[in-house]
């Protein structure tokens, strides 16, 4: 399919042809028709990713100062890296369109079926693409005599309509609209419609012609000066009684404006971009409010709703992101006496094909423009049933002869990009065969960075592919133990990323997955093979007696928004990241665990972040880990601590190694890089597979640590000692 992105680093725009997306669970997958651009929201988008990288970081000090903060905790080396791996990575552009649903997902039965047309909304889901997944609360369904091209308005006309719910207006009120490019000019129709008498002010007067000819009932150029006496005439004095900012500038000129014009104790609602300083004084006087508006509404940013497809109660909140939505295009059907006509405000149409051409006016504005509007072209056949979701591309297969390590990797986020795929990409003895991804776009650019011979969006291409004998899996933590066993079963050795899997049910699974195949699998404890740790196991090894190891993980919290913390993804952080530090104590003190009692220091939005576990091991020996949340992230990340045999030695986030024995101190430094272990963890993977010598952790260590990590969660829920 074709698909408009862009470079984050160049800000460079495409249409590239990528694979279809792949549906999932409370899902569709939406054919297509028309997507909108929208001129304010997309052209500062494109425009910071055009930017030099000392550009961009005077757009965002915020990001320079967690940039600084990682070079001071990680070093030079891995903080470009990071950098590097997010920037290297394509935006997909567009957040409004409408099209025709070809699959639905599980969940959405009886609201959803085939051949519905519908509206989408969404940066990242409803893109300038041929075919996107979108979940079904940014859904909604369009009245048969709505055409697509109208359909495609519904999202701005959603971010319009929650700005004016804001204001809660009544019949016969005076609204001020400032600023009438798309939002404003829908703004000031959905007014109209309400019953408001609205007042449009801005500084084009062929804009302001249009916002006459939709619903407004005056109009003023800002250009001809103060709208105050101008309005006071129109209202007997009194002034709006509420006021829409839908604004796209810099300047807080529009709060200026706002104030001039609003009546005493009046409310200012916020929908476009602007500066936000407001003259405090005509503020107070007038006791003005402002409210600042959520985009479509209730809903937005949340990944209950917009993902899991929550339900609000409707007693508490009537209108969500996804009801402003459906109303929206319910209100543009021709049968109405009072309707949104969106195709009065599309200026201009491309085709998919000449997007370049469309997003040049938009930047350039060689022409004045409003509603840009994308087009695709129909596929008669796609409305009767499901597409394929897999496209592939292929390139010839370096030097066939010798046995190599023919990879399938599936997921390619930032951590696999960064960490795993330059090093793959590089070896000698790998060839990458086949990248799956859900998202088509990074499945393509996946493929053209690191050079594999094909890409797609279903993992049955990597599972069903006889030239694969080794599989990567990067995926989120939920799928782990699902994907390690099918790769098992199709006799391909396994590196999966941590956790291996998240229940004991999961577990076995792997485990009977294992015992019916001739593959191994490797979970991405990485540390193992970190050169200071092995120097510390090489120091520990020799010492008799028992071992006491202390740990302390400085993780800082968790985005709000981070898929790690929905909760089918297991337990918060402690299956996905504390089991790093399990194995890792499993193998300094190479002793079998037989019990761990664990306490949880407190709950933040109902997940554990902040835990200490006690790991009781054969020997007599001990580890305490402390995993907490709660520390400043510029302080070092990890400290690792070990007493044994009238020594103690000690790694500071990888950067610093000491060994204190016999009265002295030996230090060793790693000033511009951490090394953590990825490098040497795939060297030993690619020589396994091409020399057929076995998994490089014994897979049983690697159960018994998984379990571990599980006991640790069973030992917070019942509060007790959990034996192995």
């Amino acid at each position: 399919m074709k698909q408009i992105v862009q470079s984050a680093s160049t800000g460079a725009l495409s249409v590239r042809d990528v694979p279809v997306p792949r549906v999932k669970p409370g899902h569709l997958l939406v054919r297509t028709a028309a997507s909108l651009i929208s001129a304010g929201t997309e052209r500062m988008v494109v425009e910071f990713a055009k930017k030099s990288l000392i550009g961009k970081a005077k757009s965002r000090p915020d990001l320079v100062k967690q940039v600084v903060a990682k070079i001071h905790r990680d070093g030079l080396l891995a903080t470009l890296d990071a950098v590097r791996a997010r920037l290297d990575q394509p935006l997909p552009l567009g957040y409004s369109a409408s099209g025709v649903v070809l699959e639905v997902g599980p969940g959405l039965e009886g609201r959803f079926q085939v051949g519905d047309r519908v509206a989408i909304a969404g940066a990242g889901i409803a893109n300038h693409a041929e075919y996107n997944v979108a979940p079904g609360n940014l859904t909604a369904s369009v009245p048969g005599d709505v055409s697509h091209v109208e359909a495609c308005f519904g999202t701005l006309a959603s971010i319009a309509l929650n700005g004016i719910r804001l204001l809660e207006p009544k019949l016969g009120d005076v609204v001020g609209v400032i600023g009438v490019g798309l939002v404003g000019q829908l703004a000031t129709q959905l007014l109209a419609i309400h019953g408001c008498r609205v007042i449009c002010l801005d500084y084009s007067a062929q804009r302001l012609a249009l916002a006459r000819s939709i619903g407004a009932e005056f109009t003023w150029n800002l250009a001809d000066g103060s709208p105050s006496a101008f309005i006071g005439s129109h209202t007997n004095g009194v002034g709006c009684d509420g006021v829409v900012i839908a604004a796209a500038t810099n300047s807080s000129e529009p709060f200026d404006t706002a104030a001039d014009i609003a009546r005493d104790r009046a409310k200012i609602s916020l929908v476009g971009i602007t500066g936000t300083a407001f003259p405090y004084r005509e503020f107070m006087k007038k006791e003005l409010s402002v409210v600042v508006s959520r985009s479509y509404g209730p809903g937005r940013y949340d990944n209950d709703f917009e993902k899991r497809n929550v339900k609000y109660p409707v007693g508490w909140i009537r209108w969500t992101e996804a009801d402003n939505l459906a109303e929206c295009v319910r209100l543009m059907s021709p049968s109405r006496t009072l309707r949104l006509t969106p195709t009065a405000l599309a200026t201009h149409r491309f085709s998919i094909q000449d997007a370049e051409k469309a997003y040049e006016l938009v930047t350039e504005g060689a022409e004045p423009h409003l509603g840009v509007v994308i087009e695709y072209p129909a596929d008669e056949e796609a409305r009767v049933g499901p597409i394929s979701t897999i496209e592939m591309r292929t390139r010839p297969n370096p030097d066939p002869g010798r046995r190599r390590c023919s990879l399938g990797v599936i997921g390619a986020g930032s951590f696999a990009r960064s960490k795993l795929l330059p090093t793959l990409a590089c070896h000698p003895q790998v060839v990458l065969q086949t990248v799956v991804t859900q998202r088509g776009v990074s499945a393509d650019d996946t493929q053209r960075k690191f050079g594999f011979c094909h890409c797609g969006t279903d993992e049955s291409a990597v599972f069903d592919d006889p030239e694969i004998n080794a599989v990567v899996i990067t995926t989120p933590h939920s799928t782990h133990a699902a994907l390690t066993a099918r790769a098992l079963s199709a006799g391909k050795a396994v590196l999966v990323e941590k956790p291996l899997a998240l229940t004991r049910d999961e577990m076995n699974s792997v485990i009977e997955a294992r015992n019916m195949s001739s593959a191994f699998f490797q979970v991405g404890f990485n540390r193992r093979f970190a050169p200071m740790i092995a120097s510390l196991h090489r120091h520990l090894a020799p010492l008799s007696g028992p071992k006491n190891v202390l740990m302390r993980i400085n993780a800082g919290q968790l985005a709000p928004d981070s898929w790690q913390r929905e909760p089918d993804e297991g337990s918060g952080r402690i299956l996905g990241e504390l089991c790093h530090f399990v194995d890792l104590a499993r193998f300094l003190i190479g002793a079998p665990i037989v019990a761990v009692r664990a306490d949880a220091a407190r709950l933040v939005r109902g997940l554990c972040e902040d835990v200490t576990v006690a790991i009781r091991f054969s020997d007599g020996s001990l580890c305490t880990l402390v995993y907490t949340a709660l520390g400043d992230p510029a302080y070092s990340k990890e400290r690792i601590e070990c007493y044994a045999g009238g020594t103690v030695a000690s790694i500071d986030n990888f950067r610093m190694l000491e060994i204190a024995a016999n009265g002295s101190v030996r230090r060793r430094w790693s000033r511009l890089k951490q090394d953590k272990g990825h490098q040497g963890e795939l060297d030993a993977f690619v020589a396994a597979v091409v020399e057929n010598t076995g998994p490089p952790i014994p897979e049983p260590e690697i159960v018994e640590t998984s379990l571990a990590t599980i006991a640790v969660v069973e030992s917070l829920r019942t509060g007790s000692v959990v034996f192995l």
